[in-house]
């Protein structure tokens, strides 16, 4: 079967005006600050856990020029527990070149906001559609899945080449008539139906507007699709998590690097092996027997890693400082910090 836009903008439209999410606040908006916002942070994280997270950072910063005039370590403590901390960093990035070069208004074209830190071709279309109905795709995880399943693409999406015959063939399908209204509601309905029904397991194929015309349903395989060779692989690690406390309750907090996991938040100093901190206690002159607390180890969850977390809380510490650059912190001071969430929610706890 060929497909043809209005077989599926159609069917989509209309789903999504009678079953899809209407009810969320940046539907309520087609300003472009606050539609970017919510993009960003919905990439890889729930509706649910973005929903508080966006009320707060509007509430600091209403618009993109208090975005880019704020400091990276409040934009990055207001960010803490949000996790895939390059997003925060390169929305900061990002409203300072939208106030730099654009005179602080964000570009109206799928193909400009693309040029934008933080901002891919997906995001860019959903921004342009939403905003300025501009007729762009968008491929998203969740639209990706629909389009394969309902075209029965079965290329692999590893290799850039059969990436782009998609994105072709999602062009070839977006709505051609009524375009101000029907772009950014047939750009929702898909993110809706790969949220909601067409789900990577057991997919709800008898209640989508799409069904008679998903190949994938008529094969009876819609699991098979996306298919993609190339994997990552979940992998485990054990980091211990050394917290010095001095006299007066100050903790010790550093950097971290400006890449890889956590990167650019405060920290206490990690080891990735128990003789390490033993190392340390030793270098330090602490007896570490007497001086040293061990807490139950606990599992943080990343996207592809399990971090296996072991604090050791050194209480009372008047030693020599690590050698990290880093410096003791009030609890008043970590509060408005960029930290990790586990290792805020650690350091609360004592």
């Amino acid at each position: 079967m060929i497909l043809s836009e209005t077989d599926v903008a159609t069917r989509v439209v209309r789903w999504q005006a009678l079953h899809g999410r209407n009810h969320l606040p940046w539907q309520q908006t087609r300003d472009p600050y606050r539609v970017w916002l919510s993009e960003i942070m919905l990439q890889q994280t729930q509706v649910s856990t973005v929903l508080g997270y966006y009320a707060r950072f509007l509430e600091r910063f209403p618009d993109v020029s208090a975005l880019a005039n704020a400091s990276l370590d409040e934009v990055m403590a207001l960010w803490s527990g949000l996790g895939y901390y390059s997003r925060a960093r390169n929305l900061h990035r990002c409203a300072q070149t939208v106030v730099s070069e654009h005179g602080g208004v964000f570009p109206r074209s799928a193909q400009v906001l693309a040029t934008l830190p933080g901002i891919g071709r997906s995001t860019a279309g959903a921004i342009a559609a939403f905003c300025f109905a501009e007729r762009t795709p968008i491929l998203d995880a969740n639209v990706r899945r629909v389009l394969t399943r309902v075209l029965g693409f079965d290329e692999d999406l590893a290799v850039a080449r059969n990436e782009r015959t998609l994105w072709a063939h999602a062009q070839a399908l977006l709505p051609s008539a009524d375009i101000d209204a029907a772009m950014p509601r047939y750009t929702q309905g898909l993110m809706d139906l790969g949220a909601s029904l067409c789900m990577p397991r057991n997919p709800a194929c008898p209640q989508c507007p799409l069904q008679t015309l998903c190949v994938a349903h008529r094969a009876g395989e819609p699991e098979r699709y996306p298919v993609r060779t190339r994997k990552l692989k979940r992998r485990s690690e054990s980091w211990w998590l050394m917290v010095l406390e001095d006299p007066a309750g100050k903790f010790w907090l550093s950097r971290r690097p400006s890449a890889g996991i956590w990167a650019g938040l405060y920290c206490v100093p990690i080891f990735p092996l128990r003789s390490d901190v033993s190392a340390f206690c030793d270098a330090a002159g602490l007896p570490s027997a007497k001086t040293m607390e061990e807490a139950p180890p606990f599992l943080h969850v990343l996207t592809h890693r399990d971090l296996y977390l072991h604090p050791v809380i050194v209480r009372q510490y008047r030693k020599t400082t690590p050698d990290d650059g880093g410096g003791w912190f009030t609890a008043q001071q970590i509060a408005v910090m960029g930290l990790p969430a586990p290792v805020r929610k650690l350091l609360a706890g004592l």
